[in-house]
């Protein structure tokens, strides 16, 4: 895949184009609201940090919960949101986030952070620049989930800490486009020598035992609970759908 058919891929899904407008529409409200500079500049500066603070904590302690899943309110969002990728993280059906799931998220994240900081204009700063650091991450995340081969170290090894994080050990290595954070709070792992292979890599836990006493995610995949695979793709006879 060239970086072209990538960049067209890309902005074909409906997700990052909703991303983009939403992102528009915000920026508007801030030129609408904006009555001091200096706040909405230091909302500009500090949103790259809390936002990666934010889907760090997200990422380690919701989406890799084993909660989620034992709940059949909160069982169809999980499987959506992360067990499918984990499962199979070269689909590209399930790469990116549902916006019913990513937008309530971004704006419980930004619009609190963004009104301390620089009331209505600041909010609504933040929601703008979330919603662009999302289509970031996304964008990268297509990088390391596709058969794009990038071009610089800095990416490369980019790649090769998130495919880790999906093919060895699932417990490390947390960030997306900045390891920082794993770094910080002591769960960065830059070889696979360092650490066990997972069992859980690509189930994240919901294994055969755990599908038997919760069975909504088994069953929304299409599985028999007791059934639900412990391997890569490639060997494996049936799939959740």
């Amino acid at each position: 895949m060239s970086l072209r058919d990538l960049v067209k891929a890309y902005f074909a899904f409906p997700a990052i184009q909703i991303y983009l407008v939403l992102s528009a529409v915000s920026a508007g409200f801030v030129i609408t609201l904006a009555d001091n500079l200096w706040r909405l500049a230091l909302v500009t500066a500090l949103a790259p940090f809390y936002y990666g603070f934010i889907w760090y904590l997200l990422h380690r302690f919701v989406l890799h919960g084993r909660w989620l899943y034992k709940s059949p309110l909160t069982a169809p969002a999980w499987k959506r949101i992360h067990f499918d990728h984990h499962q199979d993280p070269n689909n590209l059906g399930v790469l990116f986030g549902a916006p019913y799931t990513t937008l309530p998220t971004i704006l419980a994240a930004t619009l609190p952070f963004g009104w301390v900081l620089g009331g209505p204009a600041g909010a609504a700063m933040a929601v703008s620049l979330g919603l662009l650091l999302t289509c970031f991450y996304e964008f990268c995340h297509c990088i390391e989930h596709l058969r794009y081969a990038p071009q610089t170290p800095l990416i490369m090894r980019m790649k090769k800490l998130h495919l880790a994080h999906h093919f060895h050990n699932e417990n490390g290595n947390y960030g997306i486009t900045d390891f920082s954070w794993d770094r910080i709070l002591g769960t960065f792992y830059a070889e696979t020598k360092v650490v066990p292979r997972s069992a859980t890599v690509f189930n994240l836990g919901y294994d055969a035992e755990q599908s038997v006493r919760f069975p909504w995610v088994a069953e929304l995949s299409g599985l028999e609970p007791g059934s639900i695979p412990a391997g890569p793709p490639s060997t494996r006879t049936n799939a959740p759908t």
